[in-house]
């Protein structure tokens, strides 16, 4: 299932943020292929969406991002790295609350299942590492 745009960009950054506090650093196509997998593909989003959405991170200062030459089999090729600072740390807890008001509130509508939501105040939100 696909998010459309208007809920993507709520969801979208503090999807990136949540798995830059979970993993440390990422470069954007492991955010892409993360964001996909961990998501079953609700939050899929290519490099052209990904890429303006951490450069606006960055901006706000949110993320902050370095060059690093990956050692892999290849001989190793320069990739951007991102990974989250103190405001983005801070703006994730933050964000973390409205989104379970939300959901408390779309729950008390009928919209999401209560069950649902009362299964998810007692799972970890930590992200697993592949």
């Amino acid at each position: 299932m696909r998010v459309e745009r208007e809920l993507m960009r709520g969801a979208g950054p503090v999807a990136v943020l949540k798995l830059l506090d979970s993993r440390g650093e990422m470069y954007g196509y492991e955010l892409v292929e993360a964001l996909a997998r961990q998501s079953n593909g609700v939050l899929a989003m290519g490099q052209s969406t990904l890429y303006p959405l951490l450069y606006n991170l960055q901006a706000k200062g949110l993320v902050k991002a370095y060059w690093r030459t990956a050692q892999n089999a290849d001989g190793g090729r320069d990739r951007k790295y991102y990974t989250l600072t103190d405001r983005g740390r801070t703006r994730l807890a933050s964000e973390t609350r409205q989104w379970n008001a939300l959901a408390k509130a779309m729950a008390g509508l009928g919209v999401i299942d209560q069950a649902a939501v009362s299964a998810l105040a007692g799972v970890s939100t930590k992200v697993v590492p592949t």
